[in-house]
């Protein structure tokens, strides 16, 4: 197939370090082209890819720090996609829905995989109006909110499997690894650290939106307990992939209903257990007393902590090999791609057919009525 990935273009893909989204659609792409698909990826120029790579802006909008407004190179990534958009058999979508309007009037097959937090607020207005976009939920929780949108699969990510080194020997440390925001509670996981009597390691990005919320109440909290946390900053690469495997567990005390948590099958893939709040995508991907536990406050949490030795890391692993591989993805997404592709050509056909018995029907009626106007 002629595929299309559309990446936003906030981070590179794969991303340097912070970036969940990029990395799915990574993980996708190469997974794509290495079953033999012609695949383009429209993404930021400093990305590294199989497929043949469409440079919507220089580099990662986040990363450059010329860039003010990020929606204008959004906007002339949606013209590069438009110019193109006959090459493909369908078009795959990551962002923002910006494309809604432009693909409605190109009467392209195309998807679009929701990767945020859904609000009936924002999205709902945007959903009624659009009926007509396939929609990819990635768990079955993130569509909640607007459950009677014109949802066609929900495909869990998935992650390659040798991304991350198994390791059979924690070292003593618990860890969040995540974006430093409010609903992650990266605060909570000090306190569940520091009343389990065990050292934190964290590590995470600061988004420009939330650099307040870290100065005015993390930071106090990471400078309160020094003892007890070590923070790292942003982390990327193999950096990145030692914290996973080498921690005891990793922490997600979410505030808020997270879409899915790519970090919790990271962990997983490296045999890493996982204790994670009962909210959003939790109870889909962690299976409580499995890979992890699932809580419902720091209590239970700190408790968690004090049985994490009753997890089998290498059943970790087994589990993540069984759910969130990027193969099982792939197939997932290829199969959706043909069935839309299929639907579209089935329309095209009743259309041509329609067509043809509206010709027809002309052609009699100027036989029978030569003067006739039409």
């Amino acid at each position: 197939m002629r595929i299309a990935q559309v990446a936003p273009l906030y981070e590179s893909v794969p991303p340097l370090a912070y970036g969940a989204t990029e990395r799915i659609v990574h993980y996708l792409t190469e997974e794509l082209v290495r079953r033999g698909h012609d695949v383009t990826l429209f993404a930021s120029g400093d990305s590294r890819t199989s497929a043949r790579l469409m440079a919507g802006c220089e580099r990662g909008l986040w990363r450059d720090s010329g860039v003010w407004d990020t929606s204008t190179h959004h906007v002339r990534q949606l013209e590069q996609v438009a110019r193109h958009a006959c090459d493909f058999d369908i078009l795959h979508f990551h962002g923002e829905p910006l494309h809604f309007p432009l693909m409605r009037r190109l009467r392209c097959t195309y998807v679009t995989t929701m990767h945020g937090l859904l609000l009936p607020s924002d999205h709902g207005p945007l959903l009624h109006e659009f009926t007509d976009a396939p929609l990819v939920s990635i768990s079955r929780s993130q569509r909640k909110p607007v459950s009677w949108a014109n949802w066609v699969r929900t495909i869990h990510h998935g992650i390659p499997p040798d991304m991350f080194p198994f390791e059979d020997a924690p070292c003593g440390y618990l860890l969040f690894l995540g974006r430093l925001m409010p609903g992650k509670r990266p605060d909570l996981a000090v306190e569940i650290a520091r009343r389990a009597g065990m050292p934190l390691k964290m590590a995470g990005v600061v988004h420009p939106g939330e650099r307040d919320y870290f100065k005015n109440e993390l930071r106090p909290v990471l400078h309160a307990n020094p003892q007890h946390v070590e923070y790292l900053g942003e982390t990327g690469g193999e950096a990145r992939n030692r914290l996973l495997s080498r921690a005891d567990a990793l922490l997600l005390p979410l505030e808020w209903e997270e879409p899915f948590g790519l970090v919790a099958i990271e962990a997983m893939a490296c045999g890493t257990p996982v204790i994670a709040f009962r909210r959003g995508a939790m109870p889909e991907v962690v299976e409580n007393g499995v890979t992890g536990w699932l809580v419902d406050d720091v209590d239970s949490a700190v408790a968690a902590v004090k049985r994490i030795g009753a997890i089998d890391r290498w059943r970790c692993r087994r589990a993540y090999e069984s759910r969130f591989t990027a193969a099982r993805m792939a197939d997932e997404y290829v199969d959706l791609y043909a069935s839309l592709c299929g639907r579209v050509n089935d329309n095209q056909c009743s259309i041509s057919a329609a067509s043809t018995s509206a010709a027809t029907a002309d052609m009699r009626m100027l036989q029978e009525h030569p003067m006739r106007s039409l």
